[in-house]
């Protein structure tokens, strides 16, 4: 997932060096949204993995 916020940021700077504005803030959009579920899988993935491990 993190793979695909790289992408849709590099698509995002592609556009706005060539003055699409529209789709360089709609691919950045999307990059923050996939950003940000990423890092709360994350957040998840290590809580679990805590409780997992046990004492």
């Amino acid at each position: 997932m993190l793979h695909y916020a790289l992408v849709f940021f590099v698509v995002a700077l592609i556009a706005a060096v060539f003055g699409f504005g529209g789709i360089a803030a709609g691919a950045a959009e999307i990059a923050k949204v996939l950003f940000f579920i990423f890092l709360v899988l994350f957040v998840i993935s290590l809580v679990a993995g805590l409780f997992r491990r046990g004492p």
